[in-house]
């Protein structure tokens, strides 16, 4: 065998050379390849361990954790206000319109419904072309960010956090269905401006329900998600519009709008209906201030239970997700606050106008040093020297800031007003502005159904309905009448002297002096009826009733109807010298209207968790006070208030003479059902009010000064028929207005057997003498 040559023996080493080479590249990849795969596998079991931080448990993927609003529901369905943490308030898939879902996925992640929450195709794209031709992000993934990982990481962090997110939307996806994920995500973004969560946006930036919504208006919020601050429509409107409009062709484009229906969208302008929902803003302020305070007291007496460390836990209104039910009607309370407003600005003109001249302006009556006590006064009770003590400032340093100008926001009757003044001179600014409360009350139910505390809960914080407490003035004579009525069984049609009487001192709590109650047109001649007298606010008529019943049994009338202020039993009671509270008045009220039977005003009527498991319901609170009889015939006294004396304006027809007057009292009101009521004003002008009544529906209405030197010159713009009354009755037009309140305009409800005769003019055919009643009655 002959022998291989050099040349042949070089190539067979080579051969092998470089199949031993090729070998080492095959075994170098699939080393690198499995190296690569396990990696990877490590980089995601480090994930799924925690080594780039804290993962959720099992348990909480199946229940994440969100702060959710406590609701403030009205009984007519519709959330009048919200506690919150993070303005959230949860809604469930069938909630939502089809056209948001289908812009959500158009727009976020067209292949949602095909992965498994890491989209494949999109993943290598945004390898390949490093993210500038879109990110990979599905649904799920941001859905996964905003339960558990939270604001997008920097630098490296970024790639480990995303890694966090593909366990995570893995995870989810197998614990919840693609409806599921999709409520969860748009219930959890934050689209600003208080607005958390699909069902909160559309309410403050469109005033609506999701459900609602129309197909440019979920475009709108659909492109929020990209970024909020971004595209947000308060302070981007063009930008804004724009981004609907990316949406609205993503729409078309995996066709879920026809062509020619997103053009036509896309010519429609950014139309918003902006309702922001902060504490101060909204509808019934003063009322959610109530609720919250009421919820205080609720909450500490009814804990939740123990925890596992068996501790005491309570219900948290700002994260618990309650859902309270009250009796506030969301229609009447928008009537209220619109009434109120229309008035009081035009009232605010002319009482501006008065005080021109006024060198004490907004002050009557009062030295320059008593002026500068109630400045003193006002400074020693304000939140900015109480916030100031807290800080540790010295009482020096307090006082001398009040003199220093900052900036600052002020009312006004045009807007907030941006303008720099010392502290000092915003005290006396907000002292010229009149204040006014209003409540109106179901008498048989005592639901109350509107609560206006004041003109501006963000600047007079003060509550009129519940915190204040002012002279009554003469709308406390109805009681003394009552009173008399249920004990004397007097008719509207008996007579009494005008006469004055005097109260000697020892006599009925009077001191020092004797009592001369006085009249306020100084008429003191001939007799009048009990009706007449009531319709005209006859002091001294009431001062005789007060005289032979006492003070104490109308004092104690007036506890029995809820009055719980305090009540001096002493003669001037008859005149109203006692300081009370609308919410006391309009409770009282009621109960002539409900045939003598006090019921308690309600304000909230049931307590919900957030799984609709009741934790409170009312219950009813009511009590006898006076017989039907004495209840009816105190209600037949105060309609011939409307019909003949202080408040027959609520009839009054069309005038032909324009007069600033006319203007504030908001001529003509035309009323022609039975109304019964009463006027009351105070010595000074310093508080007016009027309290009305038809037979489902008590309101009482108070306006005045923050301080009682704070007020009108004389009687003609001071009294209750001119301050308060316009705002009952441009209040009530507005509800009778509205069909769908079935506010009465039937007669009171007659008891069965009435022995007391109301129709004076069969009292005259029956031959009844018209005689004083003055010295010939015995109790």
């Amino acid at each position: 065998m002959a022998k291989a040559t050099p040349r042949s023996k070089k190539k067979r080493t080579n051969t092998k050379t470089s199949e031993i080479n090729t070998l080492r590249y095959i075994k170098a990849f699939w080393i690198t390849f499995a190296s690569g795969i396990f990696l990877i596998v490590l980089l995601f079991l480090f994930a799924s361990w925690g080594f780039y931080g804290e993962m959720p448990k099992f348990e909480e993927l199946e229940n994440p954790q969100n702060d959710l609003a406590t609701q403030i529901i009205s009984s007519d369905g519709v959330q009048i206000g919200t506690f919150f943490k993070e303005n959230r308030t949860p809604i469930n898939y069938e909630d939502l319109p089809q056209h948001l879902v289908d812009a959500l996925v158009a727009t976020e992640d067209a292949r949602y419904y095909d992965h498994s929450g890491i989209d494949a195709r999109g993943t290598v794209r945004a390898f390949v072309f490093l993210g500038k031709k879109g990110g990979a992000s599905t649904i799920t993934q941001q859905l996964a960010r905003l339960l558990f990982t939270g604001k997008r990481a920097k630098d490296w962090s970024k790639y480990f956090q995303k890694i966090q997110e593909w366990v995570i939307a893995s995870r989810l996806e197998t614990q919840y269905t693609k409806k599921e994920i999709i409520t969860m995500y748009l219930n959890k973004y934050d689209f600003l401006n208080q607005a958390i969560g699909i069902s909160s946006a559309s309410r403050i930036y469109f005033g609506k329900k999701p459900k609602e919504l129309k197909v440019e208006e979920a475009a709108i919020l659909v492109g929020m998600l990209k970024n909020s601050s971004l595209f947000n429509p308060l302070r981007r409107p063009e930008m804004v519009k724009t981004r609907r409009d990316v949406v609205l062709n993503q729409m078309e484009k995996y066709g879920y709008l026809t062509e020619q229906k997103r053009d036509s969208l896309k010519q429609l302008p950014l139309e918003l209906d902006y309702s922001p929902e902060g504490h101060s803003d909204g509808t019934a302020t003063y009322f959610r201030e109530y609720v919250r305070s009421w919820m205080a007291d609720w909450v500490e007496n009814n804990p939740k239970g123990e925890n596992e460390e068996g501790e005491t836990e309570y219900f948290d209104i700002y994260r618990d997700g309650l859902r309270i039910n009250v009796t506030i009607d969301s229609r009447m309370q928008k009537y209220a606050e619109e009434a109120t407003t229309e008035h009081m600005a035009n009232l605010q003109k002319e009482f501006d106008k008065q005080e021109k001249n006024n060198r004490t302006s907004p002050f009557r009556d009062l030295t320059k040093d008593e002026v500068e006590r109630i400045l003193k006064r006002s400074i020693k009770t304000s939140a900015r020297r109480k916030k100031m003590l807290s800080q540790g400032k010295s009482e020096k340093e307090i006082l001398k800031s009040f003199d220093e100008k900052v900036e600052m926001k002020i009312f006004s009757w045009k807007g907030e007003i941006d303008t720099i003044m010392t502290p000092k001179d915003s005290i006396l600014y907000y002292k010229k502005f009149l204040r006014s409360g209003l409540m109106s009350m179901e008498p048989q139910t005592g639901h109350v159904r509107a609560w206006v505390g004041g003109v501006d809960y963000k600047h007079f914080q003060y509550d009129h309905v519940y915190q204040g407490a002012r002279q009554v003035g003469s709308t406390f004579k109805p009681f003394v009448y009552a009173t008399a009525i249920d004990q004397l069984k007097l008719s509207p049609c008996d007579t009494l002297p005008v006469s004055q009487i005097t109260i000697p001192v020892g006599s009925h709590g009077v001191i020092d002096t004797d009592w001369t109650p006085k009249n306020s047109d100084a008429e003191y001649t001939g007799y009048m009826s009990l009706k007449e007298a009531l319709a005209k606010s006859v002091n001294t008529v009431s001062a005789r009733l007060m005289d032979k019943i006492g003070p104490e049994p109308i004092a104690r009338l007036a506890r029995k109807t809820g009055v719980k202020s305090d009540i001096l039993e002493v003669a001037s009671i008859a005149l109203g010298s006692v300081d009370l509270k609308l919410s006391e008045m309009v409770g009282a009220y009621s109960t002539f209207a409900n045939q003598g039977i006090y019921t308690k005003p309600v304000m909230i009527t049931s307590i919900e968790d957030k799984n609709g498991a009741v934790l409170y319901q009312f219950v009813p609170e009511t009590r006898d006070v006076i017989s039907k009889e004495a209840a009816y015939v105190t209600i037949n006294l105060m309609e011939g208030v409307t019909r003949s004396g202080s408040g027959t304006r609520l009839r009054t027809g069309p005038s032909t003479r324009y007069s600033i007057k006319n203007v504030v009292t908001g001529h003509p009101y035309q009323f022609d059902n039975p109304i019964a009521g009463k006027t009351g004003t105070t010595q000074n002008q310093s508080d007016g009010w009027f309290m009305g009544i038809v037979p489902n529906l008590c309101t009482g209405v108070w306006v005045g000064g923050d301080d009682r030197a704070t007020h009108f010159k004389d009687t003609e713009f001071g009294q209750g028929a001119t301050m308060a009354l316009p705002i009952w009755a441009l209040y009530m037009r507005k509800c009778y207005a509205d069909k769908t309140l079935n506010v009465s305009k039937d007669a009171f409800k007659e008891p069965e057997r009435l022995t007391i005769e109301v129709d004076c003019e069969a009292f005259k055919k029956r031959n009844v003498k018209d005689e004083n009643i003055d010295d010939e009655f015995t109790l």
